[in-house]
């Protein structure tokens, strides 16, 4: 070493070991394969304009209509279970109820299968929750969510996919049943485990409806802003480190098909934001699930309001969105999706 010149403390190299690994972890965390739609979006299709029409319609009657659905108000949550069995039913698809029992009262999760072709029996499996919190009717949590389930199932149902896609709309995702055993989706994964069910991914479709162009439209938990950007014009496809390759495919997926911005993150199943859904059960059972959202409370302002109507919702985005999932799933299921 030269005359004058100190060998940087010990510590100095610790830290910078602590920040590169910081840095490889976060990179490794939000990296992403393809490149997120940017510019104008295309105008709609025909069948877009349509589905825009069907979503609408779907989330005016849940939301509207029926309003807060919950154990609190048993009616209103028995009525959205028969409207979505009855709109899945329209479709031509047989309607399975798995019912159990919840402070004494009968609810259910409803599932309806498109069979695959393969014989290995894999299952892609998309849901979404149709209860609300007590004092929200609901718009974009979750009828966004579920009028979405539906329209994808309706725009598949003549594929014949090699994996079975499999819709489920669940109960009781809302607290006080988050994360009991009473959680509708937390019965449904464990009883697919218990049978040995071969669920290779599952979507759940989670507050799907809001967005904006505004700078300082999104937030996001510390540090993930340094990574994603500062307006909430995009979808967010989010996981846990163990479904890092699901959400990594569908981000590819979904930006190869869809003209639309996307964003993919895999992180801890413990961070902020990332375990808020029916995915978490799921993971219980070692399947590979993640979250479709519009970030909810990160950009929402009227999340688990009373202000939560369908007049806060853009139709047109939530369309596009809409059909940029149908193309995902019959891509994991091993279909053709077309742009």
């Amino acid at each position: 070493m030269k005359a004058g010149l100190r060998r940087p403390p010990a510590r100095l190299w610790v830290w910078l070991g602590v920040v590169l690994a910081l840095a490889a972890g976060l990179g490794y965390m939000t990296h992403m394969p393809g490149s997120p739609h940017a510019g104008p979006l295309p105008p709609l299709s025909a069948e877009e304009a349509e589905l825009r029409q069907r979503l609408q319609g779907h989330v005016a009657v849940l939301a509207g209509e029926i309003g807060e659905r919950h154990l609190g108000r048993y009616e209103a949550l028995t009525a959205a279970a028969g409207y979505i069995e009855q709109s899945l039913r329209a479709m031509g698809y047989e309607v399975a109820s798995q019912e159990y029992q919840v402070q004494g009262r009968r609810v259910r999760n409803l599932e309806a299968e498109l069979a695959g072709v393969d014989p290995a029996g894999e299952i892609v499996l998309i849901g979404a929750h149709y209860d609300t919190v007590a004092g929200s009717p609901g718009a974009n949590d979750n009828a966004s969510g579920v009028a979405a389930l539906l329209e994808i199932a309706r725009l598949l149902a003549r594929e014949r996919p090699a994996r079975s896609l499999r819709f489920v709309a669940f109960v009781n995702e809302e607290p006080p049943f988050f994360y009991t055993r009473d959680m509708g989706s937390r019965v449904y994964a464990r009883r697919a485990a218990q049978r040995g069910e071969r669920i290779v991914a599952m979507l759940s479709l989670e507050t799907l409806g809001y967005y904006s162009d505004a700078r300082g439209s999104q937030r996001y938990p510390f540090p993930f802003a340094l990574f994603y950007p500062d307006r909430g014009d995009f979808v967010a496809f989010v996981g846990n480190l163990a479904s890092r390759d699901l959400v990594q495919r569908c981000v590819r997926s979904f930006r190869a098909h869809t003209a639309f911005p996307a964003e993919g993150l895999a992180a801890p199943g413990w961070m902020g934001g990332v375990h808020w859904s029916d995915h978490w059960s799921f993971w219980q059972e070692g399947y590979p699930a993640l979250m479709v959202t519009d970030t909810a409370p990160y950009r929402y302002p009227h999340y688990h309001a009373a202000t939560d109507t369908p007049d806060r919702l853009d139709y047109e985005r939530l369309a596009r969105v809409t059909a940029g999932l149908a193309r995902l799933g019959l891509d994991l299921a091993g279909g053709r999706p077309e742009r």
